[in-house]
């Protein structure tokens, strides 16, 4: 497996992976039930390209909102490139924010203030 796509639902973000770009998209909402379980594959998704493609990953984000199980996943997930990083490894994020939902902008703050690789706050309208 080296891409794969997950679709988004009233409660969760649509997902994909692009193994050849080293891209990994996510938009939408985040508050699943099992957020464990929506994750699970994006978090082996990762490991495997880190250890494997030996080239740039970007996450590509457009979430709107995530519940607190959500937000806990998307720190092990920066938790994960946090340490490519720090292994030498390119890695990147960028987050793009509707400039009329400021709470997505201070949570993506929030997470940028605890990661040392490049990550991007990008409005658009």
């Amino acid at each position: 497996m080296t891409n794969f796509s997950i679709p988004g639902s009233q409660s969760s973000p649509s997902i994909q992976s692009d193994w050849d770009k080293g891209i990994l998209s996510m938009q939408g909402d985040s508050y699943p039930e099992n957020s464990y379980e929506l994750f699970r594959q994006v978090f082996e998704w990762i490991e495997r390209f880190l250890a494997e493609a030996g080239r740039p990953l970007t996450l590509e984000l457009r979430l709107l909102y995530l519940n607190t199980s959500s937000i806990k996943a998307m720190m092990d997930i920066f938790d994960l490139l946090e340490a490519a990083h720090g292994e030498g490894k390119q890695v990147a994020v960028n987050w793009h924010y509707d400039r009329r939902n400021e709470r997505v902008v201070e949570l993506a703050e929030e997470f940028k203030e605890d990661c040392s690789f490049p990550f991007a706050i990008l409005s658009h309208d």
